[in-house]
């Protein structure tokens, strides 16, 4: 449960959700936060946990000038930001979550730090269930960064060495470039799927274990499209890591430049779960994708919240982009918006167009005026 209220300055929140979208919106605001009641009636997991402590760690190298105020019990936290500075930062994670966790925060920060993001992600699990994986994000949110960057040269996601659950020991490198404003954008049509491409990769298990999965998958995605191309990343030695495992990551492209983007990771034993075959895993991904692309829209259902983000603060102008469905964190995101930048967004259903265009569920037209955020940390030159 979570409520807002202003005091003296600060929005007050009350619960543990979205204390990712409450810090970053506070960031980019400026707007200080207090949160209570993080997990207080919570006898087994009680206060932030581990990975939340990471990352407001992360945002506070990111930063300069934040101060930060944590009650001795975890369950209360005062947030009050700096100025976004960047440069070169080396970070480690906490194993409880995935890379994508930290990367999401990255993403929507980078374009308007002072110097251009150059971040490592050390002893980080590269690929897990609850968290977009690397491969997942370089698709998926970097193609929708793309778009609102006027240039996109010097952006860059690169996997230095994979790390699955429970043990980690992966690396990532993530480079962005700064900007002054991001564009507004009118985008309203997806077009139509012309191809499917993936990567599979294994760690520290046998290479037949990849090619099962691809057979699956391929054959599952071959029924509607016959452009369909699966990778292998063979792991070995210290390059997979500290713990075996495999997984799938796909994603189909659109005439119009559109990624819709599934992935699926094998068990751990901590999950308690019934372990997944390759044959599961790259039937589950199949599935998955052919459910995004249902979904449809001009970006994937994952980072929904990111485009919300990037038109809000978009130049002065009016933006619109047609989304499927949206989700239950898309949603949040955009209350989040309305508490910190004072935006609301017009949402329509369009009508379903005869030539196939918009097939599948229900769109959802997202429109705005974004309210001309200056990255005022950029150096003029």
């Amino acid at each position: 449960m979570s409520a807002t209220t202003i005091e003296s300055n600060f929005l007050k929140y009350c619960g543990s959700n979205f204390l990712k979208q409450r810090l970053l919106l506070s960031v980019l605001s400026g707007k200080p936060v207090k949160i209570n009641n993080i997990r207080s009636e919570n006898e087994k997991v009680f206060g932030l946990r581990e990975y939340e402590i990471s990352l407001i760690r992360l945002l506070d190298k990111l930063t300069n000038g934040t101060k930060i105020e944590i009650n001795s019990a975890g369950t209360a936290i005062t947030f009050t930001p700096g100025l976004l500075h960047g440069g070169q930062i080396n970070h480690e994670c906490c194993n409880q979550r995935g890379a994508g966790y930290y990367l999401d925060a990255l993403i929507a920060l980078g374009p308007f730090c002072k110097s251009p993001l150059n971040v490592k992600l050390s002893n980080c699990v590269t690929d897990s269930n609850d968290s977009p994986s690397i491969d997942h994000i370089k698709i998926g949110a970097l193609s929708v960064l793309k778009r609102f960057l006027i240039v996109d040269e010097g952006l860059e996601l690169k996997i230095i060495k994979r790390g699955l659950p429970p043990s980690g020991g992966g690396a990532v490198l993530f480079k962005c470039p700064v900007r002054k404003t991001l564009r507004s954008i009118q985008f309203t049509q997806p077009g139509m799927v012309k191809r499917i491409r993936g990567t599979v990769y294994i760690c520290k298990v046998s290479p037949a274990i990849g090619n099962r999965a691809i057979e699956v998958a391929k054959g599952a995605m071959l029924k509607f499209l016959p452009d369909v191309y699966i990778y292998s990343d063979l792991n070995r030695g210290k390059m997979s890591g500290n713990a075996p495992g495999f997984g799938i990551c796909l994603h189909a492209e659109t005439t119009e430049g559109v990624c819709f983007v599934a992935q699926a990771n094998s068990h751990t034993k901590d999950e308690g779960k019934e372990p997944f075959t390759a044959e599961d895993i790259g039937q589950k991904a199949a599935m998955h994708l052919l459910d995004e692309i249902y979904r449809g829209g001009c970006c994937d259902s994952t980072y929904q919240w990111l485009v919300t983000l990037f038109m809000s603060l978009s130049q002065k102008n009016v933006s619109k982009f047609l989304t499927g469905p949206l989700s239950s964190y898309t949603v949040h995101f955009l209350q989040h918006l309305r508490d910190f930048f004072s935006i609301t967004f017009k949402l329509e259903n369009p009508e379903i167009e005869d030539d196939g265009f918009q097939a599948g569920a229900q769109k959802v037209l997202l429109t705005c005026v974004g309210i001309g955020y200056c990255n005022i940390n950029k150096r003029a030159i």
